[in-house]
């Protein structure tokens, strides 16, 4: 590390804090700082070269670095820098960008409201869906069903949408309006002896009842990722989504998707819910919307929730919700030139023609004695590290099974993103087949060192 990058990585441990760290840790060791990205790959601060297999946070569809992004940025921050959308304001990248959104949408789903982050567009999405319920003069539907070890955020309110545990603990006593049902985690959930159908059918079927007792009066939404993502990467079992969805329908239960991760190609489809069937009411995007270039987020609103949207700012005088950033002009240009690219490099075609080789990548993975899953679909999924195979036991705590095979497949140039015993890959969309070999094997290269390591 040259005495440079020495003097930031000194002043990262003493002064930023980092999200999803071991604080105290972190003023120890300090950041490993990453310094430049080319193509898949980025450079840390001794110039070693990783696979970056996880596309930073699912984000980076494009890779890293990008100098007709950079250009499209410089012009737009030369020319105006900042403006609003408020009270009517706009940009001609506002404009744009909403337009390319609104006609790439699901049928329906045309209407854009431009935010920052995916926690802004989901927190955005629940004020909708409950100024929906008053609207229809509903206003006892106010709870949300989400899902248990799904992920739709860290705001105040978004992490209580979220179904993972630690974003619950130490936070204060959170909100009274949400509800969590089973995962579609077939691998771990499923009954003995049980198809997928069949455990497909029994969730449906749980929902229904948990509308029951609560009383379908008061259950506003139900919020869902086509694939799991930070929760496990968990791929739904057949008939799933169909299954869930006749379910919502009975009771007219608004449907959000959350497609943070998987919009935008990431499932082989321009949305997840093309993907599995989905018909949703919303749809939350960002991540690759803008290749994570810049901080952008949208929602993607339908038509039954925008009619009440003017209705109540026809009874209230306007649509009083927004942040200062949303729609920010240099974000729009940029994400609008990204979808310019994916256009102009097939992105769909792209993906669906890597999808084979990356997908068997996976599958070539089952005979590991590590490896009791996996699941995989796009140029998303994920193995689950095992003890015992045939009983699924997992490795014991001491063992630090995930710490282990982080630090085998950073010696092997590889960033995955671990969750638990779960080891995920969603790589940039632009990775080639022969990219795909490569991480695919350096991959295995960690398993197999790992368990001769734990022998």
């Amino acid at each position: 590390m040259n005495e440079r990058i020495s003097d930031k990585a000194a002043l990262d441990a003493a002064h930023a804090v980092h999200p999803h760290t071991n604080l105290r840790r972190h003023l120890q060791s300090g950041p490993n700082m990453i310094v430049k990205g080319d193509g898949i790959e980025v450079i840390d601060a001794q110039g070693k070269r990783y696979i970056e297999g996880a596309a930073g946070l699912w984000c980076a569809a494009l890779g890293f670095g990008s100098e007709r992004l950079g250009e499209v940025a410089k012009q737009v921050m030369t020319e105006i820098g900042y403006y609003h959308t408020f009270r009517g304001a706009s940009t001609p990248w506002v404009s744009d960008l909403s337009a390319k959104l609104g006609a790439i949408a699901p049928k329906g789903l045309d209407k854009v409201l431009l935010q920052t982050s995916g926690s802004e567009a989901n927190d955005t999405a629940m004020k909708l869906v409950w100024s929906f319920w008053e609207a229809q003069g509903e206003p006892s539907r106010v709870k949300i069903i989400s899902r248990h070890n799904s992920y739709h955020g860290t705001g105040a309110l978004t992490s209580q949408l979220t179904g993972k545990a630690n974003f619950h603990v130490g936070f204060g006593p959170g909100f009274d309006r949400f509800r969590y049902v089973t995962e579609p985690y077939y691998y771990r959930k499923a009954l003995e002896g049980e198809t997928e159908a069949q455990f497909s059918s029994r969730l449906a079927q749980e929902l229904d009842e948990m509308i029951q007792a609560e009383g379908p009066e008061t259950i506003a939404a139900f919020w869902a990722e086509p694939v799991i993502g930070s929760g496990g990467v968990f791929t739904p079992p057949e008939g799933y989504f169909p299954k869930i969805q006749a379910v919502l329908d009975k009771y007219g239960i608004l449907f959000v998707a959350d497609e943070v991760i998987c919009g935008f190609g990431r499932t082989g489809e321009m949305w997840g819910c093309q993907t599995y069937g989905i018909r949703p009411d919303m749809i939350c995007c960002a991540k690759s919307l803008s290749a994570a270039m810049l901080p952008l987020s949208a929602v993607l609103i339908g038509e039954r929730v925008f009619e009440a949207m003017l209705n109540q700012s026809d009874k209230y005088g306007s649509f009083a919700h927004g942040y200062t950033y949303g729609g920010h002009p240099v974000s729009c240009a940029v994400a609008a030139e990204v979808l310019t690219i994916y256009e102009e490099m097939d992105l769909i075609g792209h993906v669906k023609s890597i999808e084979p080789a990356f997908v068997q990548g996976f599958e070539s993975l089952r005979d590991h004695p590590l490896v009791g899953d996996v699941n995989a679909v796009g140029l998303i999924g994920c193995t689950e590290l095992v003890a015992d195979k045939q009983t699924k036991a997992k490795h014991a705590p001491e063992v630090q099974i995930t710490a282990r095979f982080e630090a085998a497949a950073l010696e092997r140039g590889l960033i995955t993103r671990n969750i638990g015993n779960r080891i995920a890959l969603s790589p940039p969309q632009i990775i080639t087949a022969a990219e795909v070999e490569e991480m695919f094997t350096r991959y295995r290269d960690t398993l197999d060192a790992v368990a001769k390591e734990i022998a």
